[in-house]
């Protein structure tokens, strides 16, 4: 017997929302499945709040940084939220939609037992969509692990790091120091 999953488009998984059906439940859409997001231990909420904070310092009027706000990728019916998205300031414009790829500066996400959905099934679809660079701080072993160089099947380039700065391909004259994403 084969068993076939009912996939949902992004207009579904908005119809799905604003009805209310899934007002209590973290979810996100991703491939067209909708899933369970793990929740939030201290160290996961503590780290991406300050890291957040402090890329609004650094970032200044250069990019938005939003948190734990959906982005939208049409191409493979995704609408994840990562912890961390460095997207264009596109103002009023997001009323409409959230920041489609092309919007995306870069993505953070803050993993601990959602580590492997984040390394596995997020990185593939973040390179597919042409996201330029994807970060995953790894709470378990205190890494900061970067990819870069999108391609249908993944990330060419893959950095692991635990201290000194980081430019993102953004803004390469911006240092980043790596143990204040990691630490807060």
């Amino acid at each position: 017997m084969t068993l076939a999953i009912a996939k949902w488009t992004i207009a579904d998984y908005h119809h799905i929302i604003t009805t209310g059906i899934l007002s209590e439940r973290q979810v996100e859409l991703l491939n067209g499945e909708i899933l369970e997001m793990a929740p939030e231990g201290e160290p996961h909420a503590y780290s991406s709040d300050e890291a957040g904070e402090y890329l609004i310092y650094l970032l200044g009027d250069r990019a938005k940084v939003r948190q734990a706000k959906p982005i939208t990728l049409p191409e493979s019916n995704s609408e994840p939220e990562p912890d961390i998205a460095i997207v264009q300031r596109l103002g009023r414009d997001y009323l409409e939609h959230h920041p489609y790829p092309e919007n995306v500066f870069w993505l953070i996400e803050y993993s601990d037992s959602s580590l492997n959905k984040d390394l596995q099934v997020k990185t593939k679809l973040y390179a597919a969509a042409g996201i330029p660079e994807y970060w995953v701080i790894n709470l378990q072993t205190m890494q900061l692990i970067v990819f870069r160089e999108p391609t249908e099947e993944g990330y060419k380039s893959t950095e692991t790091l635990t201290q000194g700065n980081i430019y993102p391909l953004a803004f390469p004259h911006i240092a980043i120091a790596i143990e204040r994403l990691l630490c807060g």
